[in-house]
Formats: structure tokens, C-alpha cells, sequence
């Protein structure tokens, strides 16, 4: 056959190669897929071609991809001595521009779009080599070079072998959890230990009931078990937050701490706790490109966090934008619990409940407003219900919506401080079967009682039917 060109990625330009690089920083599940279909040759972009040479022969050799930051001391100690001004400039300017804009938008259409053309290109490839093959009667060849042209590109980990990854299997049982803080939810038959690693938590609540209390617990509460805590604030700031977490502590009111600085501060010093990192963005501004980038310059500072906290996922930006709200609650859900198995650490974030739920007793799935898909996507859903009636005594109930460790279904009576961010169980185990009877039951007893006391008061003389 005669000699062909090789095929570049010029005719997308130089802004869609620049991002195939960074999208190859940013998610090291995707390059995996590259690594076996992707040449770097395809980039007629020199500085372009330099640096994706040296991320993927790193990710070779070192059975893991470099992140911004190394593959930034990779660049700078080999182009230390060399004397290609240029090609040296040119990846300076590159890597700066990515670095002051991390989360550009575009990435999950230039992720499809790179694999797409990849894949063809091994495809192509592989039927040019077929003409000469058959040529030659190697028709086994053929069949083989197709097959593989087929496959590669696609995801990298074949599954779970039965018989031969049995000891995985059993491994798994033993759930590597953070403690949700009750013991009532933390006991075997519902969480069997907490939240576990890579699964993405919700608690779900009607406004201003207390959803970001029960996350501040939670995270006080992984902190006295050691762990790391990354909590993300979008409503409060840092230092709203921090107080939280200060009353919870040291059980004191979050109005006292200021006025207890010694007091907070002598607690910790007595207290072997985790470390924890309180970050505010503003709401509708940070996607799942802006965390990732975030715990990535954590980690690089020496914090690498045990459990991620989202004050709340629904207030987040979606990396694609559709038509319908919905659509874009559902893929912010959906990458969270993404990254939550990239990390292999438990996520835990919030939702506000429709308008029904705020005026139910008991708050279901069909309540989490906007994306019933929410629902279908987190591990574990937890409700909380508090009727205006009840916030002056802090009362109200938990309903396990949704559980994929354990049982689900089940209610308890608590009672909420919202004073020190801490929530108590105050009665037995309940279904929503009893709980319904029971408020039934109440009203008809209110309504009995009522008409007692009017009857008593003259207002209601009794029909005594002749």
C-alpha cells in the first residue's frame, strides 16, 4: 500500500488539543482508556506532543498518572538543561493557562470526542493492515486485529471474576465506614458500621429544618474517630461553619464560643481529633471540577481527607447544560458519586425537599424536589421532618428513605439542637406503616378532645335524635 499521512487532530484546532491534556490531568479513570488507544503523534502541536509523551510513559512505568503538580516537576527538571527555548516557553505559557482556569466546562465533550477519534483511528488502522493480510491469506490475523481494534479504548477493568476474586468478595464484607454518629443507624442491620467508601449520602429536609446541623454532626463526629474532614460550605461562610463544628465539639452554644476562646481551644488540646478543612464557594459556581481540583491541591499541602462534605450538592453547577433542571441535579449527583469511587471515600451532601415535604410528617423519596433521580442515584437517603409546630421543642423524626447497606423504612422520633448542631434518638424503631396509624390515631383524639371542650363550654348542645 502506499504511504499514507498520519492522521493529526488539527482539524479540531489548537483550543480542542489543549484540553485533551487536561482532561487528561483531571481524570486519571479516562486516561486509562487513552493510554492503549491514544498517540501522542496525533497532536501537531509540539509543547502539546512533549507533554502527553511524558504523562503517559509516567503512567506506564509508574501504574499511575501524575497529577498537575508532578507532571510539572517532570517538565521542569528534564527541560532544565536542554536549550529548546521555545518548546520550554510554549509549555510554560500552557501550563499556567490551565492552571488559572481548572474547570473550563468542556471537558466531558472533548473526553467523548478524543476517545471517539482514537478509537477510529486504531479501527482505520487495523483495515488498512487487513488488505495486505489478505493479500497474504492471513485471514486468523484479521480476525484478530479487528477484534482488537474493537476493544481497546474501552474501560480498562474486565469485572469481577467469580470464582477466582472470591477472596475481594469477602474482603468487601468488612465495610471500611466513618461512623454516621447514631447508634440506632450505625448498628449492623442499617449501615453495618456508617457511610461507606465510595458511596455518596444524602439527608433530605424542607428548608430551614436542619439538614446543615445532622452534616455538621456527622463531621464532628468522624473527627473524634480520627478522620480527616473536607466540608464544603455554599450557603454559610467558613466561619459560620467553623463555630458549627466548635459548639459540637466542645458541647457549648454556638452564640458562647466566641466568648469561650480559651475554653474551645484547652478542649482541643485535650482531644486526639481529625483534622478539618472548610472551603465556601458561592452557590451555583462550583461543579465536580472545582472539588476535584481543590482536594487535589490538598492532598499536594499534606491533607488527604477522610470523608467529603457538600453543603449541598443541589446548589452546585453542572458541567452540561440541558434544558431541564433536572437533568443537571441528576449528572451533579452522578459525578459526585463518581469521584466518591474514584477516591474511595464516602460523600456526604444534602437536599431540600418539594413543598409537599414540608408540610409532611413524613418526608419519602417522592419528596426530594426537582430530580426524583437523586434518589436513585445515593446509597443511602435519610429524611428529617420537623413541622413548625415542632421547632420550638426541637422534635421531629428520621426516616431511612433509602438504604443499599441495610434495611430502609424505618422511623425514629428525634429531637434536633440546633443550638450545638447535635441530634438525639428519643424513642423506639417505628415503621411508616405505625407511624401513619399513630398520627391518625392523634388526630382523631385531638378532634375528640375538642369537641369535649366545646361541648363542656355550652358551644355544643347534643342532637339527641327521637
Amino acid at each position: 500500500m502506499s504511504e499514507q499521512a498520519k492522521p493529526t487532530l488539527a482539524e479540531f484546532g489548537k483550543l480542542f488539543q489543549e484540553r485533551i491534556i487536561q482532561a487528561l490531568l483531571n481524570d486519571h479513570v479516562w486516561a486509562q482508556q487513552m493510554v492503549e488507544v491514544f498517540d501522542v503523534d496525533y497532536f501537531e502541536l509540539r509543547y502539546l506532543n512533549f507533554l502527553a509523551s511524558r504523562f503517559f510513559a509516567y503512567g506506564k512505568k509508574y501504574k499511575a498518572f501524575p497529577t498537575w503538580q508532578l507532571l510539572v516537576t517532570i517538565i521542569r527538571d528534564e527541560l532544565k538543561t536542554g536549550t529548546d527555548i521555545v518548546l520550554r516557553d510554549q509549555i510554560i505559557d500552557f501550563l499556567k493557562r490551565i492552571r488559572t482556569n481548572p474547570d473550563p466546562g468542556d471537558l466531558p465533550y472533548v473526553r467523548e470526542k478524543a476517545l471517539d477519534f482514537a478509537r477510529k483511528q486504531a479501527l482505520k488502522a487495523a483495515l488498512e493492515a487487513a488488505v495486505d493480510q489478505i493479500q497474504a491469506e492471513k485471514y486468523e490475523q484479521i480476525v484478530e486485529g479487528i477484534k482488537k481494534a474493537v476493544c481497546v479504548g474501552t474501560t480498562p477493568v474486565l469485572g469481577h471474576d467469580f470464582f477466582v476474586d472470591y477472596e475481594a468478595r469477602f474482603r468487601s464484607m468488612q465495610r471500611d465506614c466513618i461512623p454516621f454518629g447514631l447508634d440506632e443507624l450505625d448498628r449492623k442491620e442499617v449501615l453495618n458500621g456508617g457511610l461507606g467508601k465510595g458511596e455518596l449520602s444524602c439527608i433530605v429536609a424542607s428548608t430551614g429544618v436542619g439538614k446543615s446541623h445532622i452534616l455538621v454532626m456527622i463531621g464532628a463526629n468522624a473527627m473524634r474517630h480520627g478522620k480527616n474532614v473536607l466540608h464544603y460550605t455554599m450557603e454559610l461562610s467558613e466561619e459560620k461553619i467553623g463555630i458549627r463544628y466548635d459548639s459540637n465539639l466542645c458541647d457549648i452554644d454556638a452564640s458562647d464560643v466566641v466568648e469561650n476562646k480559651e475554653t474551645v481551644l484547652a478542649a482541643y488540646n485535650d482531644n486526639k481529633l481529625g483534622r478539618l478543612m472548610i472551603k465556601a464557594f458561592p452557590s451555583s459556581s462550583a461543579t465536580i471540577y472545582t472539588i476535584r481540583a481543590h482536594v487535589e491541591r490538598l492532598e499536594l499541602n499534606g491533607f488527604r481527607p477522610d470523608l467529603i462534605i457538600i453543603d449541598y450538592a443541589d446548589v452546585m453547577r453542572s458541567t452540561r447544560q440541558y434544558d431541564s433542571p433536572r437533568h443537571e441535579l441528576k449528572l451533579i449527583y452522578e459525578e459526585l458519586r463518581g469521584y466518591a469511587v474514584e477516591k474511595n471515600l464516602p460523600i456526604l451532601t444534602a437536599s431540600q425537599s418539594n413543598r409537599e415535604g414540608s408540610d409532611s410528617d413524613i418526608i419519602d423519596l417522592k419528596n426530594m424536589s426537582e430530580a426524583f433521580g437523586k434518589a436513585m442515584i445515593c446509597d443511602f437517603v435519610l429524611s428529617l421532618s420537623r413541622k413548625p409546630l415542632e421547632k420550638s421543642s426541637g422534635m421531629g423524626r428520621i426516616f431511612v428513605c433509602k438504604n443499599r447497606a441495610g434495611i430502609d423504612g424505618i422511623i425514629y422520633p428525634v429531637k434536633l439542637n440546633t443550638a450545638r448542631s447535635r441530634l438525639e434518638i428519643t424513642g423506639p424503631e417505628g415503621s411508616l406503616g405505625e407511624t401513619i396509624d399513630d398520627d391518625e390515631k392523634d388526630m382523631k383524639r385531638a378532634i375528640r378532645e375538642k369537641w369535649n371542650e366545646l361541648k363542656a363550654d355550652g358551644i355544643i348542645v347534643d342532637r339527641i335524635a327521637s
